[in-house]
């Protein structure tokens, strides 16, 4: 039987498993009539490090799976050199369905707007509430309005740990899809490797934690 599609006073689930059948049955912004499916969170229930992506693209739509495509290629890379397991980390996305527009056969992601953010930012807190990571990684835009719930600008919040309300610490830093865009081979490594001294810090931050 179809779950009923949840809304705004619905009660917290308690589960990864009840998490992401709600969120299937999500309507809390239009997104889902076109997407495939909801994309869940994916990792350990008692990961320490929780990573934040915008929304899935369409490999991931088609997958189920969060960061499955190029840029999550390029995210494990990333985060092997850093010294981070992404099988121990919690792996999602600030906006659970695939936005896009159709070019000829193609579906070309759209950025989600504002509202589209902060209606999901519910399943986002969600998320913290059964996970409870020690830290938050907002990568990119999206994701840092979801994590803090205000625009943040990336320049000059990445580099250092942000407190949150409720004892976890956020680090900011760039989406790896941005990288993928860039076209000059130097700075497109320049950009790479910024982003893994970002993940490294957060390596230091949890090497501490467990110190």
């Amino acid at each position: 039987m179809a779950m009923p599609a949840l809304s705004a006073d619905s009660p917290v689930v308690t589960s990864l498993t009840a998490l992401r059948k709600a969120e299937d049955a999500c309507r809390r912004c239009p997104l889902y009539t076109d997407a495939t499916q909801a994309v869940p969170g994916e990792g350990s229930r008692d990961a320490e490090v929780m990573l934040v992506g915008e929304q899935p693209g369409d490999k991931e739509d088609l997958a189920g799976k969060p960061f499955v495509g190029p840029a999550g290629r390029l995210l494990d890379q990333a985060l092997a050199e850093a010294g981070i397991a992404r099988d121990k980390a919690f792996v999602t996305n600030a906006v659970k369905h695939f936005k896009f527009v159709m070019r000829g056969k193609r579906r070309l992601h759209q950025k989600p707007n504002a509202g589209e953010i902060d209606r999901c930012r519910w399943w986002y807190e969600q998320e913290r509430s059964i996970v409870r990571p020690a830290v938050i990684v907002a990568l990119g835009l999206t994701a840092t309005r979801a994590v803090f719930g205000r625009p943040m600008a990336i320049g000059k919040s990445r580099g250092a740990a942000h407190k949150l309300a409720d004892g976890a610490v956020a680090f900011v830093t760039v989406h790896p899809s941005a990288l993928l865009r860039v076209q000059e081979r130097e700075d497109k490594e320049q950009q790479y490797r910024a982003f893994v001294a970002d993940l490294r810090l957060v390596a230091k931050y949890l090497g501490k934690q467990a110190a």
